[in-house]
């Protein structure tokens, strides 16, 4: 679990200097708290790139993955996630995740950017 927690700090040190590529390498890693700490740094760094790197995460068989990649489109305004977020919103099987989304939704749907 040490191993797992460190690459997630490195994860969010990376999202908090943003270094993109840095961070996409690491999108389809197969545990899925590393992916859901992809989203939250992703979400560090408000640009069309990032929003494009958010979508595979938006579609993550994970469901707090999704919920955090919704948030982390919401956080960036990055409208090029806002179809994937409208689909969480009002068609994932998690209530929690459309609950997520929703909000994320919202928040996308009103952003200018």
């Amino acid at each position: 679990m040490a191993l797992v927690d460190s690459l997630k700090d490195k994860i969010l040190k990376l999202g908090s200097k943003q270094k993109l590529g840095a961070i996409i390498k690491y999108t389809d890693n197969p545990n899925s708290e590393v992916r859901m700490t992809v989203a939250i740094a992703l979400g560090m760094i408000p640009s069309y790139d990032s929003g494009m790197a958010l979508i595979p995460l938006l579609r993550d068989s994970d469901p707090m993955v999704r919920a955090s990649a919704a948030e982390a489109a919401a956080d960036i305004h990055a409208k090029v996630c806002e179809e994937y977020v409208k689909k969480l919103a009002f068609a994932d099987d998690d209530p929690n995740v459309r609950q997520i989304a929703k909000k994320a939704f919202e928040k996308l749907k009103d952003s200018v950017v």
